[in-house]
């Protein structure tokens, strides 16, 4: 079997915070004196569940894991370290997802946040070779009104080279606040040419998919593995020529489903979706990007080919370059003959 660690892809679906390396993790957290929980530091995949108890852990775990980021310096160490990472996992581009506001108190606000990742962006790209782009997310926790807020500061700095946004995401708990009151942000952000890429049909079923669909409209849909419980759902979002980008490791630990081999990635591929394979948060999930590859391999029974057809799926859906999905589209070529 091919190496799946050289087969070229790109990862759509990374969280900041989500993808710092244990390590860091540990390390910043003891030059700050901070006590971390004992479920960032155990080793093994999480195993949770997706109720409300099962959410309000990995948030715990996600926001303990946010308060090391606390100066401009860490800030460029996770983005250096995630294109490293993807790197080393034949990742050629990265579109990294990031809240502002969430470290924005630490450097002098949202833009000063947001441009010194950027800046770190293109350093990350120079010294691996991955492109890294930025995914500007809001969160259903705050007011709408912010969101609004944050499709403005993407607009700014939107375009399409390493290192500049080319998305507007929601993130968080999708049972939490209206998906609505989200439509005038994400109308900004594509107004300015950013691609639509919200979270939505993994903690809600396909009913919350198609409201998404109306409301906002989306290029790319974060998870959505749920919108095959409803045949429907599936046309709509095929219909749309929606990506999917599943995380399916995440949705395992998560407990949407019992284990691996029960993620309906094959149903989703049937119904003619079109799908990406994503890390999610590895920090907290325990797993990366490859390990998706390789989950379908053992799993489901994915030949070489068709998991090859997965990473270009990745690359289509990317906010790359032409010249850049070429060059990978043909990369890719090159590991099918190996």
């Amino acid at each position: 079997m091919r190496d799946l660690a050289l087969l070229p892809k790109a990862h759509l679906h990374l969280h900041f915070t989500g993808s710092m390396r244990p390590a860091t993790l540990v390390e910043l957290a003891a030059a700050r004196g901070i006590r971390l929980p004992r479920g960032l530091t155990e080793v093994g995949r999480k195993r949770l569940s997706p109720d409300e108890r099962g959410w309000f852990r990995f948030q715990r775990l996600y926001d303990a894991a946010r308060q090391v980021v606390t100066d401009e310096a860490a800030l460029r160490r996770v983005v250096r370290e995630a294109a490293e990472d993807d790197a080393a996992e034949g990742s050629a581009r990265l579109e990294l997802q990031i809240d502002p506001t969430s470290y924005g108190p630490h450097v002098g606000g949202i833009t000063p946040a947001l441009e010194i990742v950027m800046d770190e962006a293109r350093a990350a790209w120079r010294a691996t070779g991955v492109e890294v782009a930025l995914v500007v997310a809001a969160s259903r926790l705050r007011h709408p009104l912010e969101a609004r807020t944050l499709a403005r500061l993407a607009a700014r700095h939107a375009g399409g080279e390493p290192g500049q946004v080319v998305g507007f995401g929601l993130s968080n708990d999708e049972r939490r606040g209206d998906t609505d009151e989200f439509a005038p942000a994400f109308a900004i952000a594509r107004a300015a040419g950013l691609a639509a890429v919200p979270h939505g049909g993994e903690l809600l079923g396909p009913g919350h998919v198609h409201r998404l669909i109306r409301a906002l409209r989306p290029d790319r849909l974060g998870h959505g593995v749920r919108a095959v419980e409803h045949p429907a759902v599936m046309r709509e979002l095929v219909a749309d020529g929606i990506v999917l980008e599943l995380c399916p490791l995440s949705n395992v630990a998560l407990g949407i489903y019992p284990d691996a081999a029960a993620v309906p990635v094959r149903s989703i591929l049937a119904a003619g979706a079109r799908v990406t394979l994503s890390a999610d948060d590895p920090l907290i999930f325990g797993s990366r990007l490859v390990d998706q590859y390789r989950m379908l391999r053992q799993e489901h029974g994915f030949s070489d080919a068709e998991l090859a057809d997965l990473a270009a799926a990745s690359v289509l859906a990317s906010r790359a370059s032409g010249a850049t999905k070429r060059r990978l589209a043909a990369a890719i070529e090159r590991w099918r003959l190996l």
